[in-house]
């Protein structure tokens, strides 16, 4: 239940992260519903491709509708939306969906039997795969390669899942309290600025 939760709150986000930045870049209708579904769906279907198995996006209209409806209202409340990326609010979903995601990315991951590097990929692409195909698209650097410790976090996640999955510690008292920790660990890195050192050739 928990993780449903954390799931769709993730899907929210995440389509309101690509309407935004659809909307920054200008782009039309249809331009706004790809970045939307990029950024909240198109992580976890590259994740399925790479796992090998029936794409949950393809299998469930759930996520789909979830997109779709946040797209539709978000419309009507576009003139409202030009500072909502720097509101509490927003980190806080934000990072919800990043963490839910990477968890859930890191646990089919775990369940076709993958190493350790192919736990940390899936949990990886499945949290940040869809904002760097939408940012491509529109010709934008990466956010995550500029963002305070944004991409580190599902990194870390797929890491202490392995590890607990190994320890056969991994479950659901776990991965509440893996939810809990990175939750709290990604506000932090937000609240205190934390970031990976930039290099100038020089």
């Amino acid at each position: 239940m928990l993780a449903e939760i954390a799931e769709f709150i993730g899907l929210i986000a995440f389509a309101l992260s690509g309407f935004i930045v659809a909307l920054k870049a200008r782009l039309d209708l249809l331009g706004i519903l790809i970045a939307a579904f990029c950024t909240a769906l198109v992580g976890g279907l590259v994740r399925d491709t790479i796992a090998g198995i029936e794409p949950f996006v393809f299998g469930s209209l759930k996520p789909g509708i979830i997109v779709l409806s946040t797209v539709a209202v978000l419309l009507f409340l576009r003139k409202y939306l030009l500072h909502i990326e720097k509101s509490p609010l927003f980190v806080v979903a934000d990072s919800i969906g990043l963490i839910s995601f990477a968890h859930t990315g890191a646990l089919v991951a775990l369940g076709v039997g993958f190493n350790v590097f192919g736990v940390i990929l899936c949990a990886f692409i499945t949290a940040v795969g869809g904002g760097l195909v939408r940012d491509v698209i529109i010709n934008e650097v990466p956010f995550f390669m500029k963002s305070d410790f944004y991409a580190i976090i599902p990194i870390f996640i797929g890491l202490t899942l392995y590890v607990a999955s190994g320890f056969e510690i991994l479950n659901t008292t776990f991965l509440a309290l893996s939810l809990i920790f990175f939750l709290f660990l990604r506000l932090l890195a937000v609240h205190y600025k934390w970031s990976l050192p930039v290099f100038d050739i020089k």
